[in-house]
């Protein structure tokens, strides 16, 4: 079981106005985590906001691009604002073209835009928010893709920024384990999302689960000893989750 504190617990999560990112802040707000949530729409964010007051944690909402810089250090501002920063979710993601294009057709203009947000801003919020994680022993999930190892046409551009991220994961996971921050990578699965949809343009995902079907698995994550699963990666609709121990 976790040893970390019972006083105020807080997470930052990217993209948490709708969709996987709407679904783990729900979750979080369940155990009592006060949120910092971010995501492009004002609106929508909003809208997210007010339906997790039933919970009576404190929440700051910032609307914007974590692409920006600026907007990276008041997310870690408004963390700061709250106590602590106990578990940083970085869900938002670029899909990129849509339809999707074969890698020897896609424009290198967008692809760099989707390495930019898959895997420089996301690395950028981390050292970003990293003094606070020292300070909590807190913890990093990436959410990533099965694109990022199935080599599926048209998902090249998308997955290569994945799998990139993957290995900036396992690799921060080893450089900040002497600090005490765990950091893993979570493969939500197909699920009926707007950005899956993104990815199948006119095609019917009804047979796609909702997201809510990854809530077993967030339930299971964020009551691990986080050390232990750290430099891990799961799978969020897989039967069953384990600790992978091995000699250090």
């Amino acid at each position: 079981m976790p040893t970390r504190s019972a006083q105020t617990r807080v997470a930052l999560i990217t993209g948490s106005s709708r969709g996987l990112g709407a679904v783990i802040a729900q979750n979080l707000a369940g155990q009592g985590y006060d949120l910092v949530l971010t995501a492009r729409g004002r609106q929508a964010l909003e809208a997210s906001t007010e339906a997790l007051a039933k919970y009576g944690v404190r929440i700051e909402a910032l609307a914007g691009d974590i692409n920006d810089p600026e907007h990276r250090r008041q997310l870690a501002a408004a963390a700061r604002s709250l106590g602590s920063l106990d578990i940083l979710i970085n869900n938002a993601s670029d899909i990129g073209p849509s339809p999707l294009p074969p890698l020897a057709e896609y424009p290198l203009d967008a692809l760099a835009r989707v390495f930019a947000t898959n895997v420089i801003a996301q690395l950028g919020l981390v050292q970003a928010a990293l003094p606070l994680l020292r300070q909590s022993r807190g913890l990093i999930v990436n959410i990533t893709s099965d694109a990022a190892r199935g080599g599926y046409p048209g998902w090249g551009g998308y997955g290569a920024s994945k799998a990139a991220l993957e290995l900036v994961s396992l690799t921060l996971a080893n450089e900040l384990r002497e600090d005490g921050v765990a950091v893993v990578t979570v493969d939500p699965g197909d699920m009926r999302t707007e950005m899956h949809q993104l990815g199948y343009p006119g095609e019917d995902i009804s047979d796609r689960p909702l997201p809510d079907v990854t809530i077993p698995f967030w339930s299971w994550l964020f009551e691990q000893d986080w050390q232990a699963i750290s430099g891990q990666r799961f799978e969020a609709q897989a039967d069953r989750w384990e600790v992978r121990h091995e000699a250090r």
